[in-house]
């Protein structure tokens, strides 16, 4: 099963989502990338990632053209930006599908308010991609 998520910056959201996906079954091929891939992982993602146990830190954020001639069983967009930029895969994708979630990175006030909403929509992510998973990817 090869799947891929798109997000604007593949820094923050993308990349979580790809870590939950990996984490729940390791047999999955799943690559993440941005329209605008700003080629690094947000800091605070990959921190929120490592305190439940998932390290991302070695992901890479790269351009949705790295994967434009593959073939995949669903390519997944976690924000807008992305779903309404999304380049067409003519004819080489099953399923497309959008999930869409807040950016954490947009947050603004107090540390402790940021991180709240890093950790926020961390799991908001687990929780929709879980669901994702035992529904579409279990057992197929």
């Amino acid at each position: 099963m090869k799947i891929l998520i798109l997000c604007t910056g593949n820094s923050c959201r993308s990349q979580m989502a790809h870590g939950f996906l990996q984490s729940f079954d390791k047999e999955l091929f799943v690559c993440s990338a941005g329209t605008e891939a700003s080629g690094k992982l947000n800091p605070n993602a990959v921190k929120a990632m490592k305190e439940i146990g998932i390290d991302i830190s070695h992901h890479t954020s790269d351009p949705v053209d790295k994967y434009l001639g593959d073939e995949w069983d669903y390519v997944i967009t976690v924000c807008g930006g992305a779903n309404e930029t999304c380049p067409a895969f003519v004819g080489k994708v099953k399923h497309r599908l959008h999930m869409g979630f807040d950016d954490p990175s947009h947050a603004t006030g107090t540390d402790d308010f940021i991180w709240s909403e890093f950790i926020r929509v961390r799991d908001e992510i687990k929780d929709s991609f879980y669901n994702f998973y035992q529904e579409n990817l279990k057992d197929n």
